[in-house]
């Protein structure tokens, strides 16, 4: 059982009026420029096999990405209206409409979930990257499968996409790209994985333990700050190209060129890229774990 203990964190900084409401005001035009893709396929009732990922399996918005938050131990000044925001709370004694975060109503709905992201981050960061996977998860989740699961043509086709699989090592750690291998690509995988085994095996060179980023930032609401919020889902959004571009699908009609994982320089590419993402994840990762309320806020029973 977690529970929350009593929380008192010093006030880091104290945004007037004027400052906070621009941080805000600018947050959400860069929300809105990062998300105007998909409002407009939206619209028109089009989809995107690339782009629209981001919404559909994390199954988060646009308008969340639109809610600027300071972070904890940030007041705002003279901020009436989001002083009926949920987790956040009045600062007395100031004479005037001051809020910040509250992290004692806060830990007392979410400690369990703070607890859980914390652990998963460090344990994440606490290990070398590996970088021998090649993105072969997407191909094993079409492998010796009739129907793929993106209404996309194979780049290879079929036979030629089951040949790869069966000619490579599979050395996926991801458990929530493992689980939707096809039950003849699950036991090539070099080890198996559950949900139960995901801290002990998430490691940072994996690129959807970086695009999972996004998420832990949307689930942890106010206590990120927006800034961190919008780059993880710009990381998220760029390891979703690449991770299709590698892909078995042939999406050179949507504009995207194949880095052709089957031969040497795709694996090179692939590589050199994962590399790069690898270094932002993990600079992101910090972030949150910084976010996140220290370790005597949160008691683990």
């Amino acid at each position: 059982m977690t529970t929350a203990s009593a929380v008192t964190h010093p006030t880091v900084e104290v945004l007037d009026a004027s400052d906070w409401r621009r941080r805000a005001d600018a947050h959400a035009r860069r929300a809105d420029e990062l998300t105007a893709g998909r409002r407009r396929r939206a619209a028109r009732g089009e989809t995107h096999p690339v782009d629209d990922f981001l919404f559909t399996y994390y199954s988060y918005k646009p308008s969340v990405l639109r809610r600027w938050h300071p972070g904890k131990a940030v007041v705002l000044e003279d901020a009436a209206e989001r002083a009926t925001w949920r987790w956040y709370t009045l600062v007395e004694g100031v004479g005037r409409p001051d809020v910040t975060v509250d992290l004692n109503a806060y830990l007392l709905d979410r400690s369990d979930l703070v607890a859980a992201v914390g652990r998963l981050l460090r344990a994440t960061s606490s290990r070398p990257a590996s970088f021998g996977c090649f993105g072969l998860h997407e191909w094993a989740m079409v492998y010796r499968e009739a129907v793929p699961r993106h209404d996309v043509p194979l780049r290879l086709g079929p036979a030629e996409t089951d040949a790869v699989v069966e000619a490579s090592d599979l050395r996926c750690t991801h458990f929530d790209a493992y689980r939707f291998f096809t039950d003849d690509a699950v036991p090539r995988n070099r080890e198996p994985l559950s949900r139960e085994l995901q801290v002990s095996r998430e490691q940072p060179g994996c690129l959807h333990a970086g695009m999972d980023l996004y998420k832990w930032a949307v689930k942890l609401g106010p206590i990120v700050p927006g800034e961190v919020l919008l780059d993880a889902f710009e990381l998220a959004r760029d390891i979703r190209t690449i991770d299709m571009r590698a892909s078995p699908y042939d999406l050179r009609g949507w504009g995207y060129e194949p880095v052709a994982i089957e031969t040497a320089e795709g694996k090179a590419e692939y590589v050199r890229r994962q590399r790069e993402f690898t270094a932002r994840a993990g600079h992101l990762r910090e972030r949150l774990l910084s976010a996140l309320p220290h370790g005597e806020s949160v008691r683990v029973n």
